[in-house]
């Protein structure tokens, strides 16, 4: 999907705005049947940018990452959920494809990233980039992986480990174990800015299996040029979710009032309707 580039505004933060700099980074999750049932909770830039969005598929993903995105940072700064400020609460997006946020008008000190799938988005809100690095988060779910798509899109060494013993006799099994390597690629590539533009195996991910208590456990993405990303992932249900950041930081928590990822179901309901009605 393009995307149209919002120049930042440089006016003072707001002091809520200015108060996630400091603060741990944080998740939210939220789900289809979630969304309101109207617009009046997105900004009129937003709205402009979704009236150009004819297919449902994208237009549904459009609203449910706004939707958590806002539910997110509201959730991370204590602001209120009604549809007006919500929609005081805008997550556009750079020329990169990079969100961000613009609070009441004032581009927020805070990093955020969203990812969704099959009816589910993530986001996770940070402090200032310059505090903590960028952040790069992406959401799976556990399905089939062809041969074709492990050799095409991974590398000689993660290829081993998904067909190997450390996938297939551990917890993971390889059908995860190669959703999980996919997803992790997708968080580090979000960190360094360069998306799916990138050759996927230009960047190795080497992954740790035992979980801490609250259920996340580490891995590294190692870019071509020798750089290291940390990362983080965990599985729910049949979501996993990875976050990718450029230095080593603990894994984000949840915040309060978010959908149960582990009792997701994966939905896909764009299929018998494809195309967005002209009174939509």
């Amino acid at each position: 999907m393009a995307h149209v580039d919002q120049t930042p505004l440089v006016r003072a933060p707001t002091a809520a705005a200015a108060a996630v700099s400091s603060s741990p980074r944080q998740w939210w999750a939220g789900s289809e049947q979630g969304l309101p049932a109207g617009l009046d909770w997105i900004s009129t830039r937003e709205l402009a940018r979704l009236e150009g969005v004819r297919f449902t598929k994208r237009r549904t993903e459009y609203l449910l990452r706004r939707w958590v995105g806002k539910r997110a940072v509201a959730a991370r700064l204590g602001l209120p959920t009604d549809d007006t400020s919500l929609a005081g609460i805008e997550v556009l997006n750079r020329m990169s494809g990079a969100p961000y946020v613009v609070i009441e008008g004032v581009e927020a000190p805070c990093e955020v990233s969203l990812s969704d799938r099959a009816g589910t988005a993530v986001a996770v809100v940070g402090g200032t980039q310059r505090a903590l690095g960028a952040l790069g988060i992406d959401l799976e779910i556990v399905e089939p992986r062809s041969a074709g798509f492990v050799t095409d899109f991974l590398t000689p060494a993660e290829q081993a480990w998904v067909t190997g013993p450390a996938a297939e006799q551990g917890a993971l099994g390889r059908d995860a174990a190669a959703n999980l390597v996919w997803s992790a690629k997708e968080s580090a590539l979000k960190v360094l800015r360069l998306g799916l533009r990138a050759d996927t195996r230009w960047v190795e991910i080497a992954v740790a299996e035992h979980r801490r208590g609250d259920g996340w456990a580490p891995f590294t993405a190692t870019w071509r040029d020798g750089r290291v990303l940390p990362g983080w992932w965990r599985r729910e249900g049949v979501y996993l979710l990875t976050v990718a950041t450029e230095q080593h930081v603990d894994p984000p928590e949840a915040l309060a009032g978010a959908a149960d990822l582990a009792a997701a179901t994966p939905v896909h309901s764009w299929v018998d309707r494809p195309l967005v009605t002209p009174r939509e």
